[in-house]
């Protein structure tokens, strides 16, 4: 092609075809230029019948092409017929090798021969092209494959899924039919996928219908020649190692960005981390002027972003005032800031006056504030008070706050300003908080969801980077250094380590040299001796806390064993880093040594009978990431079932708890009833976001409830269950008559339809005076709740009395 066109589009994909469209509707000259045979190449790859979503929901479409969520075939059909209907200039198997030139005139190279001159370009290529390898030994054998067409054309095969984004839980959902299907998910949980997809593995996984292995990475792969399954997948788990026999494994764990290429063309990225993205204007122009970025090369992997910004760059290009798609969003959510042009140049400043945020991705930027709220708190106010449970994350735009820290009685205050962050501790660990902030005069705050930061985190490696590093020398301060300033204290965090363990795994066992320090981040650990020849358990160590410092103090060797509880993670701090923190801070030794000596009895000291088994028990039973628990002393219980009563008179009639059901061990009973765990489970996929958590610590469910399951499946516990709406509420002389009867007379009607159930669960009367009515209803104080800090304290006692 001689003639110089006024946009070349690279790419077919979403957003290319948005492009090309939206340039031929206008009348310009443009060439579409595809490598692949047929446009959308990635969603011609997508599995048979899968159904594709139109998210986010909050923005509308800009684009000539229709798009809405439905059938893969469909929406390539509506795709082709647009195409055709507005006579775009697409063509197919010419693959794009170099670039070269400037704006008005670019050079483009076609594999095989042949040039394209162009005024602009716009790189819509995608990442599907070059599919992430697992990266480890055997993962060149046949069985490994990196996309799947058709699920259905596999049957009774045992299947390993690798990766946890959509297209990994789309494959596995659709090859689950009809074979035996496993996931490998490095992760706890599934943060990165949309909520449809979220809902359908979870179930998935809790009919079994699905395997998962959580917390988990392949670490080998070997072909087993003359065994009924080929392959055999080695993975490490949270349980230790495992091998998995198979058939075959289909890696879905991203792609890698055409770096090198993108660059050749001269093309700048923000940083040499792997997960940098090139350097665009808010008009997705590049380093190169002329050359444009969109979709997911740029970091907007949805399929509605990219068509959106197809649309958006050739009006860019045309010099039209183009407002994005978001702007009315973003304008609102500024409205109580100094008046700005546009949402891109409040956010430009804001990029500007918070270091953290300063080299991620505008667009990406955007993305993440439309999640967020902006607060002008007037001067005292208080944004979160110490031991609340909340969890979002907190950046200031402008003014300072101030922290309170230490205990009542002899507390302080410390100044942060502009451009600084807090309440990564809490979004970190899932415990309380540690301190009570107040905002300064002239404060504002950005506050931003945990999950929103945490997906930051995950994609920009320079975030979690900040975030980890600060977050290691404010726990040093708080733990060990109240008064030493963080400056000083900074290169002793830089030679921290931040360690994650598995449930039941060592941080180090009795007998070992004492050489480091742990102070505990995330999770809990278990304290254990050896008694005669078995482990017993002595103590729980919570999140917040410290363990190892005896090693330290007297360099002797481990008297105990420190096991973590459930998954744990940790930051570490060596003899020598601990020496000089000790040197800065001359104090600390003496707090210390008073810690370490009341340890030292205590790990010395012979368990009273049963105590470590019943603390193992309880670990068991979840107590390792409970912040508030019933239990029952079964000594004292005469089985009145007045606990449960008050608890439906408390609810509308609907008990949350059932107190015979449950474990016990020796006199201690764990009726069934919510742990309120510190990360809970229940919240991880709620689709109306219905589940909420108090800054007191209750977690529990509002009225907007829809009735999906979800949280009743993943509660490990079994405390949620489905209940329909409360009966008429029976008399309390009905109620201490007959109990669970009178309930049942007052809730049959005849003939009446059955109203759709929702979910229920033990919120610890959150709104009641005098605490759970459960506890307040007991008749001998049989019922009692445990927080974590009163854990042994209750261990002990349950233990002396038998």
């Amino acid at each position: 092609m001689s003639d110089k066109v006024r946009i070349a589009v690279v790419g077919a994909g979403p957003g290319g075809l948005s492009a090309a469209a939206r340039a031929a509707e206008l009348g310009l000259s443009h060439v579409l230029l595809e490598q692949s045979p047929a446009h959308a190449n990635t969603i011609q790859r997508y599995q048979k019948g899968k159904h594709v979503m139109a998210e986010p929901n909050v923005l509308p479409l800009r684009s000539p092409l229709p798009f809405a969520a439905g059938v893969r075939e469909h929406i390539l059909g509506e795709w082709g017929a647009g195409l055709e209907r507005l006579g775009v200039a697409m063509r197919c198997g010419s693959e794009v090798t170099a670039i070269t030139g400037a704006q008005g005139d670019f050079h483009l190279t076609l594999k095989g021969g042949g040039e394209v001159l162009a005024e602009n370009v716009v790189f819509a290529i995608g990442l599907q092209g070059n599919p992430r390898q697992l990266g480890v030994p055997g993962d060149d054998l046949p069985c490994v494959q990196y996309t799947l067409d058709d699920p259905d054309e596999y049957r009774d095969e045992t299947i390993v899924v690798v990766g946890a984004g959509d297209a990994a839980i789309e494959n596995a959902l659709g090859l689950a039919r009809r074979n035996k299907v496993f996931i490998v998910n490095r992760a706890d949980e599934f943060v990165r996928i949309k909520e449809g997809n979220l809902s359908a593995v979870l179930k998935a996984i809790d009919d079994g219908t699905l395997g998962c292995f959580y917390h988990s990475q392949c670490t080998s792969l070997a072909a087993t020649p003359g065994q009924e399954k080929p392959y055999a997948l080695t993975l490490a788990t949270a349980q230790g190692e495992t091998v998995v026999p198979c058939h075959r494994i289909i890696a879905r764990i991203g792609a890698i960005p055409p770096r090198k290429f993108v660059e050749a063309c001269g093309i700048r990225f923000s940083g040499t981390d792997a997960a940098a993205l090139p350097e665009l204007s808010p008009q997705y122009e590049s380093s190169v002027p002329g050359l444009y970025v969109i979709g997911a090369l740029g970091g907007y992997p949805l399929i509605k972003q990219a068509m959106n910004q197809g649309w958006e760059v050739v009006g860019y290009i045309e010099g039209h005032a183009v407002e994005p798609a978001d702007e009315p969003l973003l304008v609102a959510k500024f409205k109580d800031l100094p008046t700005r042009p546009s949402a891109a140049d409040h956010l430009a400043y804001m990029q500007q006056r918070i270091p953290l945020f300063s080299d991620v991705n505008p667009l990406m930027f955007r993305e993440l504030m439309l999640g967020s709220t902006v607060h002008r708190p007037k001067s005292g106010e208080v944004v979160f008070r110490r031991n609340d449970y909340t969890n979002s994350f907190y950046t200031i735009l402008e003014g300072e706050v101030e922290i309170e820290v230490g205990e009542e009685g002899a507390t302080r205050r410390i100044a942060l300003g502009t451009g600084q962050f807090f309440g990564e501790g809490s979004l970190l660990s899932g415990r309380r908080r540690s301190a009570t902030v107040y905002a300064g005069r002239d404060c504002v705050l950005v506050e931003s969801p945990r999950r929103d930061i945490m997906k930051l985190m995950n994609s920009v490696e320079a975030v979690r980077a900040v975030v980890d590093r600060l977050f290691v020398v404010r726990a040093i301060q708080s733990g060990f250094a109240p008064g030493v300033p963080l400056s000083v204290l900074e290169p002793i965090a830089a030679r921290a380590k931040l360690n994650r363990y598995k449930s039941d795994e060592p941080l180090f066992a009795e007998g070992d040299e004492g050489d480091t320090l742990h102070l505990i981040r995330r999770g809990s650990v278990a304290v254990s001796r050896q008694i005669g020849n078995r482990e017993v358990v002595i103590s729980y160590v919570a999140a917040g806390n410290y363990v190892g410092e005896m090693g330290l103090l007297g360099r002797t060797r481990r008297n105990a064993t420190v096991r973590a509880a459930v998954p744990t993670e940790t930051v570490s701090l060596d003899a020598e880093s601990f020496a000089e923190l000790m040197a800065r801070n001359p104090a600390l030794r003496g707090e210390i040594e008073t810690v370490m000596r009341k340890r030292l009895v205590a790990n010395q000291a012979t368990p009273t009978d049963g105590s470590g088994d019943l603390i193992s028990f309880l670990m068991r039973q979840g107590l390792g990431e409970a912040t508030d628990v019933l239990l029952i002393d079964e000594s004292l219980c005469v089985g009145c079932d007045n606990c449960e009563k008050a608890c439906a008179a408390t609810h509308g009639g609907t008990s949350r708890l059932d107190r015979a059901a449950g474990p016990t061990f020796a006199n201690v009973h764990v009726p069934t009833s919510c742990r309120h765990c510190e990360n809970p489970h229940c919240m991880k996929d709620c689709p109306p976001d219905a589940i909420r958590r108090t800054p007191n610590g209750e977690v529990y469910i509002r009225d907007n409830c829809i009735g999906c399951g979800n949280c009743e499946r993943n509660c490990p516990y079994g405390v949620i269950h489905m209940a329909g709406p409360a009966p008429a509420q029976p008399s309390l002389l009905s109620w201490l008559l007959f109990g669970r009867e009178a309930e049942a007379a007052e809730a049959y009607v005849p003939g009446a339809p059955k109203a759709p159930k929702k979910a229920v669960k033990c919120d610890m009367c959150k709104d009641q005076s005098g605490g759970p009515a459960c506890v307040r209803a007991c008749p001998t104080g049989a019922a009692l709740r445990v927080s974590p800090a009163g854990f042994i304290e209750f261990v002990n006692a349950s233990a002396a009395e038998r």
